[in-house]
């Protein structure tokens, strides 16, 4: 898939991308734990990342090539793709969505947001799980920073060949 070091760059670079986003919308939903009120008049919802690899880009043709051997043998070596892909081409689609999951209902009688009985709607969201999230994507972050690191070794000790 990876035709020169450039192409690692790239693909390093939206990875990174990507990371930035979950830690975005992590930093949003931390930040509006308590947000019971937005702009609908409704509670804050949590905000996701959906990230899809592009249909027949070179990360999708090159994950079926490898599946298709696998399935015939275990023994096989895949093929390296030989394909001329353009050299800005895009392997992943991330967006942020909204989490449209109930609100958690909180009983606090004295909030002004309460309903005759004392409940609150509260933003979906845990702090918790919004805390693993930060981690992942930090520890994804790093990893694809390593992958740069690693390239630009490589190109710098061709150089010196």
């Amino acid at each position: 898939m990876a035709e020169n070091i450039f192409s690692s760059f790239d693909i390093s670079g939206q990875g990174m991308t990507v990371q930035r986003l979950r830690l975005s919308a992590t930093a949003k939903n931390i930040a509006n734990v308590n947000t019971t009120k937005s702009i609908d008049g409704q509670p804050y919802k949590r905000e996701v990342v959906v990230v899809r690899a592009i249909p027949d880009s070179p990360f999708d043709d090159t994950l079926h090539t490898y599946i298709k051997m696998d399935q015939t043998s275990k023994d096989h070596a895949p093929t390296a793709n030989s394909a001329n892909w353009p050299p800005d081409y895009r392997v992943l689609n991330a967006i942020t969505a909204t989490d449209n999951s109930l609100p958690r209902i909180v009983y606090d009688p004295y909030h002004p947001d309460a309903d005759a009985n004392g409940y609150v709607n509260m933003p979906n969201i845990n702090v918790v799980t919004e805390m693993v999230e930060m981690i992942s994507a930090q520890r994804a972050f790093e990893a694809n920073t390593g992958v740069v690191e690693s390239a630009k070794n490589i190109a710098r000790n061709s150089l010196e060949i």
